[in-house]
């Protein structure tokens, strides 16, 4: 009977059956694949927030009329400002240099007149502080849409020029941002996890001593390599649902996609991430090294190119043609799709063949790189 020319199936089972139980037996293993998930997601749910929530900013009442008082307590009863009132700006003015206030709102003296249509020009001054671009945008913005909040329920006539907005959020109604940071953070925390897994295990066999006996048996390279995936995609794919699982439950962030579509963007997210891992261990063979690359080449490609955080169409062109060979990228994009608009296929299978070509390209750098031989 003619053997089958691919890999051996038993051998690959073999061999991944005796990683399992190394991993089994080893706690750390254990704790990077799904504590250190768990720990980082708490931080990046927690600690990184684009919402604008309680920030403190003057309210100076120059005018003692009525309509003005009015909007002084408008700005006081919304959640997102605290309003400190003032009847000189000279005195917030300070503040706003002391860094105790992010801005200020005046009310002026002829308000009422201005507001009236008497005369021409702004009746109502914000002053921000420029030194911190993105708090006084949303300063700006929030106080604008006060402003045209009150003078809707007072039907002084309609914002805009005779034009009224009816804006509509769509995926994210409240407009909270933790809704796309934490599937953002999954990628984020599962490129380290399977990045650093798969580096720091095979540089660990190298290091021992014990690869010497892996590559002396006939299992092929191929084989080899299958044998060290498996144990380590099915603790990828685990810690993966395990973040999902904490999105939903813990953060509140609400998975309108189906998880057969998490499950299969996990399983090419994967692909490429082990595939990376795999190479800086066989280039590497050094447990602080392979830990080092996987941290600088993991990390900070997905923190920093893959949007997560920062907007890549407003990236210079050199960079913004780097991140396509990120594959956080993709998963990131996939993942806010899934969790805030669902499965919406003709945006995730190019996202899923993006990821499927990076990770062949890791692998047949690894095959490349893979001998069976001890010399380096």
């Amino acid at each position: 009977m003619k053997r089958w020319p691919g890999p051996d199936p038993r051998r690959v089972w073999a061999l991944a059956w005796k990683e399992a139980l190394q991993i089994v037996r080893d706690p750390s293993v254990i704790l990077v694949a799904f504590v250190l998930p768990a720990v980082m997601l708490f931080l990046f749910a927690y600690a990184v927030s684009l919402d604008i929530k309680t920030v403190p900013i003057g309210v100076v009442l120059e005018s003692d009329g009525g309509e003005a008082q009015s909007l002084a307590a408008a700005f006081a009863s919304t959640r997102y400002f605290v309003a400190v009132p003032a009847r000189d700006r000279r005195a917030v003015a300070a503040d706003l240099v002391g860094g105790r206030l992010r801005g200020f709102v005046v009310i002026p003296q002829d308000f009422e007149r201005r507001l009236q249509g008497g005369t021409p020009g702004p009746w109502v001054q914000v002053v921000t502080d420029g030194s911190q671009p993105n708090t006084a945008s949303f300063v700006a913005s929030y106080a604008q849409g006060v402003v045209n909040a009150w003078r809707a329920s007072r039907r002084t006539g309609p914002a805009g020029g005779g034009i009224d907005l009816e804006p509509r959020f769509w995926f994210n109604p409240e407009i909270e941002s933790r809704r796309f940071l934490v599937p953002g953070a999954i990628a984020v925390v599962m490129t380290i996890i399977g990045t650093l897994l798969t580096a720091l295990v095979v540089a660990r066999e190298w290091e021992r001593g014990t690869m010497e006996a892996i590559l002396s048996t006939p299992a092929s390279v191929g084989e080899i390599i299958a044998g060290k995936l498996l144990p380590y995609l099915a603790l990828g794919l685990g810690a993966t649902f395990l973040s999902a699982a904490m999105a939903v439950t813990v953060f509140g962030v609400p998975l309108r996609g189906s998880w057969l579509a998490l499950l299969a963007l996990s399983l090419a997210f994967m692909f490429p991430a082990l595939g990376q891992g795999l190479l800086i261990s066989t280039l590497a063979r050094n447990q602080f090294i392979a830990s080092q690359l996987a941290l600088f080449s993991g990390f900070l490609p997905a923190f920093l190119l893959s949007g997560f955080l920062f907007e890549i169409d407003s990236m210079p062109a050199p960079v913004r043609a780097l991140t396509y060979i990120v594959a956080a990228r993709y998963f990131v994009s996939s993942l806010q799709t899934v969790f805030l608009a669902g499965d919406v296929w003709a945006l995730l299978l190019p996202n899923i063949a993006a990821l499927l070509a990076i990770g062949l390209a890791l692998f047949a750098l690894v095959r490349l790189k893979t001998r069976k031989s001890l010399d380096v």
